[in-house]
């Protein structure tokens, strides 16, 4: 292994400890990166930076060393890329590591858009993301140690194929955390493809076992957003989903996402300071961070009574129907 990557892994190891999980290897220790995977390492559109995976992999290590995966694969995210791709295309920041097999694959996801209320805004931009938390109802995208649990598979709607009414299924993979990310279930965090149902009407279709009480189903077309933002969850590509949701189905393994609260603050402070991330021993996409000039994290305690209280003033709407198809 270079010895410059070797040092900017050691580093991200002594960073990574002081998190709300503890790596499996002592910061003094090197972790034996193999040559095939070393060759994806770096901050180059498809690969992934030596924080994320030094991380990604001693969360995996230590999971699977206390036999609560099995899973020959493990997931991490680099929530600091930008949307899109030097080439135009959706930029790739999620990674599906396969050590035992010597697969590496980077694809495209989505992060938390955020809200913009009267007393804080903390939304994101479509290309880069500004604001974290682990708030409820921020929308947010949390940084820090996952493990996937169960699948779940809902009913979104009919759309069009060649003419024809299909219902519209979407697969929902929920995440358990821990230290700042234990609410992940609370917040309904986990991933899913890039796709919703835009409702239009609904059609009677009494013979369909998604017909409500009168027989109706709703119906709308399809909404593609892959590389967009989400409501705080992953969201893949339909294709990278397909596989991915595969790949984790009744066989739980682990997602390491990047930033957490503290790398965010050091770096905001860094900036504030006019200090060079990489002498400090930080990362952020360079591109993202000249786009967004400051990063912020917004600590659940501070930000979910603004939150509260905003859901309160909200006026009381009754629900309505959506019109018949005509």
């Amino acid at each position: 292994m270079p010895s410059k990557l070797r040092a900017l892994i050691v580093a991200a190891l002594v960073v990574g400890a002081s998190s709300g999980w503890s790596p499996s290897l002592a910061a003094g220790e090197t972790p034996d990166v193999p040559a095939w995977l070393a060759a994806h390492v770096g901050t180059g559109e498809g690969q992934v930076a030596p924080v994320v995976l030094a991380r990604a992999r001693a969360l995996y290590q230590q999971k699977a060393s206390q036999g609560a995966v099995a899973n020959p694969c493990y997931f991490a995210m680099d929530a600091t890329r930008p949307s899109t791709s030097p080439e135009g295309g959706p930029g790739r920041r999620f990674y599906v590591i396969c050590e035992a097999e010597q697969s590496f694959r980077a694809v495209s996801s989505g992060y938390g858009n955020g809200r913009k209320l009267q007393r804080a805004n903390f939304s994101n931009g479509r290309e880069c993301a500004q604001n974290f938390s682990n708030a409820e109802g921020s929308k947010l995208t949390m940084g820090g140690a996952y493990v996937t649990a169960e699948t779940r598979t809902s009913f979104k709607g009919y759309y069009d194929v060649s003419g024809k009414k299909t219902p519209f299924l979407r697969s929902f993979l929920q995440f358990e955390g821990e230290g700042d990310t234990a609410n992940a279930r609370e917040r309904a965090i986990g991933g899913h493809p890039a796709v919703y149902l835009k409702w239009q009407c609904r059609f009677r279709n009494p013979d369909s076992p998604y017909a409500d009480e009168e027989g109706y189903t709703p119906y709308g077309s399809l909404v593609n957003y892959t590389g967009g933002r989400s409501n705080g969850c992953t969201s893949w590509s339909p294709a990278a989903a397909e596989q991915i949701l595969a790949l984790a189905e009744d066989n739980p393994t682990t997602l390491y996402i990047y930033p957490e609260a503290g790398d965010i603050d050091a770096v905001a402070n860094a900036v504030k300071g006019r200090k060079s991330l990489s002498d400090a021993g930080l990362y952020w996409n360079a591109a993202c961070l000249k786009s967004i000039g400051t990063p912020k994290f917004w600590p659940k305690g501070s930000l979910e009574p603004v939150i509260d209280a905003w859901r309160a003033s909200l006026p009381h709407v009754p629900a309505r129907k959506l019109p018949i198809c005509r």
